[in-house]
């Protein structure tokens, strides 16, 4: 199946082997395959992430969901009446962030991110789209923020989102990366743990209390 960005471009995912085959229930099953591959980079982040809003919403502690990426089919064969198998796609619309949802009558919107990379986190790992969003969501209230994994290290921080527009608007003047040590004075450190698997809302409650 072929997937094509708004732009008319073929998107072309990494690392997957995923073909569609000619039944309704395999082709959506490897569609969603698809799309995960695409969300991001990280991956294993957004799975630790996932599971833990699971968890918050069982514990009835928040109500946080990953943003689904809307996609527009253009091509369908029917090679039987009782098979359909999508052959090309297009995504809509670029995507803004990856996750949103509410806590404590706050409305919450925040990027995952991570990078391999061991004493800074490049911006170009971040869309000008995503930006403009979170400095809207800013504008009414809302929370906006990062988490950012350094994977080689294994340690998570949430930035505010405040941070990260400082940098971006000052890119072409200064360096294009945010360096490490400015997340270990100014971020909130996760720790990994089991249940749940990125404890954030402690991070969020810090957030919060800077604003008030």
């Amino acid at each position: 199946m072929t997937i094509n960005y708004p732009n008319g471009k073929r998107f072309i995912p990494k690392n997957t082997s995923n073909t569609f085959n000619n039944s309704n229930s395999n082709s959506a099953t490897n569609l969603k395959s698809v799309l995960n591959t695409y969300s991001g980079r990280g991956q294993t982040l957004e799975e630790d992430i996932d599971e833990t809003n699971k968890y918050y919403l069982l514990k009835r502690l928040a109500v946080i969901h990953k943003k689904p990426t809307p996609i527009q089919i253009v091509k369908v064969d029917y090679p039987k009446r009782s098979a359909a198998t999508i052959k090309e796609a297009y995504f809509k619309t670029p995507s803004t962030t990856d996750y949103n949802g509410v806590y404590n009558g706050k409305y919450i919107d925040f990027e995952a991110k991570e990078t391999k990379n061991k004493t800074s986190f490049p911006l170009r790992n971040i869309h000008n789209h995503q930006i403009k969003h979170l400095k809207d969501i800013k504008k009414q209230g809302g929370i906006g923020f990062f988490i950012i994994r350094f994977t080689t290290i294994d340690e998570t921080y949430a930035l505010d989102s405040e941070y990260v527009f400082e940098f971006w608007d000052k890119q072409d003047e200064n360096r294009k990366s945010i360096p490490k040590s400015f997340f270990e004075e100014h971020g909130i450190k996760i720790p990994l743990g089991l249940h749940p698997r990125v404890p954030y809302l402690p991070a969020i409650e810090e957030l919060i209390s800077k604003l008030q």
